[in-house]
């Protein structure tokens, strides 16, 4: 036997690691995520793309429903075989609240249906290729969709979450063309969705996130209301005392403290001299120090006034203007001419109804909507918005009018104020 008929060690190491790749099982999402992480993910694009379909219900004017999610992981190799014909990615950027690419696959046809019911059309565009009106009007439905998308995110994680506006590539596996818009994982969550709009698309939309984006937004749901306790914990473990008064100290009864008598100036006594007299004989001020008997005194006895002393003062009682007077009160009648120029807004009401927004968004040409007033009834005559009156529509040279056969009491227009 030559060494011929050996196996060199390159080869069975070749063998080895062959083998040990054919026996290789194929990654699951069980292998990235929970079952608990993979409910909390899918119950996460539930609300938020039911969210999304009403925002595109409302643009397309159409019914849109979008079943439960499914959670699964798609790895850059098996791109060729999932988007075997070309598709369209919808790639958008998390700005606040997050930090992730969130990305949007869609078939070609799907959006063509879209982009047609956006621009007006019955929703049955000939097979063409998608122009860039086409495109913006796609990216449109897109943006309003995530948008809708992230304000429900929003509510989940109670935090603001904003996103950047939508990109929009045509995802083609056989030039490999808008690859690099996905994200460069090699192992992608796959969130797929069944969408119908109507009778014109059912189809399949997918979200793809990366691993470490999708964990992400399943702790901050799980684990977000009980993050916050512990973080408040540490912080008051962390921080330093509050200061704290001293205790008062017991009450002593303060010492005496002799407290020396106010000095008085004294004055020496003057001589007590007569008040000068003027040449008319009035007596004059009496100089200072000097006394006059209470019979002597050429002044009228001090007025108190709140604790004040005043000498001499004249004290009249007030005079009220006589409210009797008709000149007083009384607005001139030529004022009222100035009003009679302002122009009033006059409204007859022919009835008025209730209804949810459901209702009003299904409304359309021909759609009847009845009022809470009989056949027959009187409609309210309004000026300003307030009820005024009361009449009956009648026609005159061709045009509608009322005629008033009830004027509103005083009394029933306060009742309406309040």
């Amino acid at each position: 036997m030559t060494s011929k008929d050996y196996l060199s060690q390159e080869e069975i190491d070749a063998l080895l690691k062959q083998t040990s790749m054919d026996s290789a099982p194929e990654p699951t999402v069980s292998d990235y995520l929970s079952l608990l992480e993979q409910d909390a993910l899918g119950e996460i694009g539930n609300i938020t793309f039911g969210s999304a379909a009403t925002a595109l219900s409302t643009l397309l004017s159409k019914k849109v429903d979008i079943t439960t999610p499914k959670v699964s992981i798609i790895t850059r190799s098996q791109f060729e075989s999932e988007f075997p014909k070309p598709h369209v990615a919808i790639h958008v950027q998390y700005v606040d609240g997050f930090e992730g690419v969130n990305s949007l696959v869609i078939k070609t046809r799907d959006a063509q249906v879209i982009a047609d019911l956006m621009l007006g059309g019955e929703g049955n565009p000939a097979d063409e290729e998608l122009n860039e009106i086409h495109i913006s009007a796609v990216q449109e439905a897109m943006n309003q969709m995530m948008g809708s998308s992230a304000t429900s995110m929003s509510t989940i994680f109670n935090r603001f979450v904003n996103i950047s506006p939508p990109g929009i590539d045509i995802l083609n596996m056989t030039n490999g063309s808008g690859v690099t818009s996905l994200p460069p994982d090699e192992i992608l969550i796959k969130i797929s969705f069944r969408l119908t709009i109507g009778d014109l698309i059912d189809s399949t939309i997918m979200q793809l996130l990366t691993v470490k984006f999708a964990k992400e937004m399943v702790d901050s749901l799980i684990n977000g209301s009980s993050s916050e306790p512990a973080v408040q914990e540490v912080a008051a473990a962390a921080a330093p005392p509050a200061y704290a008064e001293p205790p008062a100290p017991a009450y002593e009864p303060p010492a005496p403290v002799y407290q020396q008598p106010p000095m008085v100036e004294q004055h020496a006594p003057q001589a007590m001299q007569p008040p000068m007299q003027t040449p008319m004989g009035a007596p004059m001020q009496a100089p200072p120090g000097y006394y006059y008997p209470p019979q002597e005194r050429p002044y009228s006895e001090p007025q108190h006034y709140g604790g004040m002393t005043g000498r001499g003062v004249n004290v009249q009682p007030v005079q009220f203007a006589n409210l009797g007077n008709p000149s007083f009160g009384q607005a001139d009648a030529n004022n009222l001419n100035l009003l009679m120029d302002i122009p009033l807004k006059v409204t007859v009401e022919l009835g008025r109804t209730q209804k949810q927004i459901k209702d009003i968004l299904e409304l359309s040409q021909g759609s009847i909507i009845e009022l809470d007033k009989l056949a027959g009834e009187p409609v309210d005559i309004l000026v300003n918005n307030k009820l005024i009156a009361k009449g009956e529509v009648v026609v005159i040279d061709e045009n509608f009018g009322v005629r008033v056969t009830d004027i509103v009491s005083q009394w029933d227009r306060i009742q309406k104020l309040q």
